[in-house]
């Protein structure tokens, strides 16, 4: 369990645009409101959150990638979809990581065309295989030395079409990979729009945009201070409180790409080599965004970050010591039943309710729509025959005071047992979401940063990891209701795990994921048990089962 913190604390950390002050769902409406004002964020250094699912990409932690999905009734013109790949390119999730030239400097990011093809099968596959389709474009993903996204679709049997965007979770949370394809949906719309058209859409860097928002959440409204005035976002705490929550002590292309590109060119570049996007050079003297000389910029910066983390480094190991040395902190027990190391652990299942009867549901319970689907996710995992009469439940939390495409999300936590209620989770969720995971002892997350990566994992093994996630999406923007002119009947937001095998099983057992899009909800599952659920037609049943308990109709894509 986290400390609560007063730096921690935001006006119900991950609640929706509602008015209640009190609620507790963590969503966010307003669809006007996802106009990036930074498309890199705040930051060009990588945070600890980030550098934490970049170590998944090395064998470090739990793979995990997001993943977009839209249904649509009909065929899409792939020369459209190629436009939308196009505008992601060159948007927020166009960037990279490069290594630091001075020891103890954070990793940063520099923008960058390279991106994997377009990927469209024409030949239809059966919708009951749609989601295995989906859980397999999670491959070659890396931010680091190869492309970190990938944009997907394939031709459905009933005649419809699935779009698919997946992303390395390095580069984004939920609600930024929300916001950058906001971004590139509208900007695609912009440049097709016949000139003399009257209505311009909106900008989408306005320094004055309202602010919106998980792996994925989104948040709170604008947060505010009991002052009323807006929160700036020195004031809120590092979202990298998740990932030190359990430190404990280590033991000892785009067309652009060309498929003959050796692993050591990725490496290189990764090192600071010259990107393959004209104008944005990285090395050898030439000039990155700013149009200065990239090598003595990336020199000077790095110094001064090394400078900058080494002195928050000292100082709070220092602090922290004065108090004694800080416990060895419990890492919560996989207790998991292995099999093996070959086996796919993992079922997936999507359904759809119509928010009215999710939202009278919720109010006949005296819930919200919130915690209702935290009930949901509970109860299916007691269904599966979880042995427990309590489930610790982990809940993403969005800390942005404005929309930026990156890692910003704490994580808090719940227990709830078998009388819990939708109202009474609501009230636990309430309370929760005014603290935060934090590390033990006082120690400095920012120690994660300046020591080698495989300390690193060994120190944040297991953060924010709990028997259930649940990630409340929230509403989506107007701009993903359709592509192009083709209505979706169905948009879905959830985690996929690539490369995950039964011998590195977290200690989650079961991940749900809430998003609203239109008239809908649709709540995404994955399971990550699969001695308890042997396949996603199980899954799909349970979930369903379940649902009927509280009179709630969920229709399975």
């Amino acid at each position: 369990m986290g400390r609560p913190s007063a730096q921690n604390r935001r006006d119900d950390g991950n609640r929706p645009g509602g008015t209640d002050r009190h609620d507790d769902t963590n969503q966010l409406d307003h669809t006007n409101r996802f106009e990036p004002t930074d498309r890199l964020g705040s930051s060009r250094r990588l945070s600890v959150v980030d550098e934490i699912f970049l170590r998944t990409h090395r064998g470090l932690g739990t793979p995990v990638a997001l993943q977009g999905l839209w249904r649509t009734a009909d065929a899409i013109d792939p020369r459209l979809l190629q436009e939308v790949h196009t505008a992601l390119r060159t948007g927020p999730l166009g960037r990279r990581v490069i290594r630091p030239r001075v020891p103890g400097a954070r990793r940063s990011w520099r923008p960058s065309t390279r991106a994997h093809p377009f990927d469209s099968t024409t030949e239809p596959i059966p919708t009951e295989t749609l989601l295995d389709w989906a859980d397999g474009r999670g491959a070659d993903l890396d931010p680091e030395f190869g492309p970190g996204w990938r944009l997907s679709a394939v031709a459905l049997d009933d005649g419809g079409t699935l779009v698919c965007l997946t992303c390395s979770h390095a580069i984004a949370d939920g609600r930024a990979l929300v916001l950058a394809v906001d971004e590139a949906l509208r900007s695609r719309a912009a440049i097709a729009r016949p000139a003399g058209d009257e209505h311009v859409p909106p900008q989408l860097h306005q320094p004055d945009s309202t602010p919106t928002a998980d792996h994925s959440t989104t948040g709170p409204e604008t947060s505010r201070s009991e002052g009323g005035r807006r929160r700036s976002r020195s004031n809120t705490t590092s979202p990298a409180n998740l990932v030190t929550s359990s430190m404990q002590l280590p033991s000892s292309t785009s067309d652009s790409i060309a498929n003959s590109t050796a692993p050591q060119a990725h490496r290189a570049e990764a090192r600071g080599g010259a990107d393959s996007t004209p104008g944005r050079s990285d090395s050898d003297g030439s000039a990155d965004i700013t149009g200065h000389p990239a090598n003595s910029i990336s020199a000077q910066s790095d110094w001064a970050d090394a400078f900058r983390q080494w002195s928050i480094v000292l100082r709070g190991t220092a602090r922290a010591f004065r108090h004694g040395v800080p416990p060895r902190p419990m890492t919560a027990a996989a207790d998991r039943h292995r099999t093996g190391s070959d086996a796919t652990p993992t079922h997936s299942a999507i359904l759809q309710c119509a928010a009215s009867d999710w939202d009278r549901a919720a109010l006949a319970q005296g819930g919200s729509a919130n915690s209702l689907f935290i009930w949901v996710v509970a109860n299916i995992l007691w269904a599966t025959g979880f042995p427990r009469p309590a489930i610790d439940a982990s809940l993403p939390v969005d800390t942005r005071d404005e929309p930026r495409v990156d890692n910003d999300l704490a994580m808090t936590e719940i227990s709830i047992d078998r009388a819990d209620t939708p109202a009474t989770i609501r009230e636990k969720s309430r309370i929760a979401y005014e603290r935060r995971m934090s590390s033990p002892g006082g120690l400095p997350e920012e120690l994660l940063q300046v020591i080698p990566d495989r300390w690193a994992h060994a120190l944040s093994k297991g953060a924010g990891e709990r028997d259930i996630l649940c990630s409340n999406i929230g509403t989506l923007p107007t701009s993903l209701r359709t592509l192009g002119p083709h209505h979706c009947i169905g948009v879905a937001a959830r985690a996929i795990h690539p490369g995950l095998t039964t011998d590195r099983l977290p200690r989650t057992r079961l991940s749900g994921y809430l998003c609203r899009s239109a008239d809908d909800f649709v709540l995404s599952l994955v399971s990550l048990d699969t001695t308890a659920v042997e396949s996603s037609t199980a899954l799909r049943d349970l979930a369903r089962e379940t649902a009927e308990a509280r009179h709630l109709p969920l229709t399975a894509w």
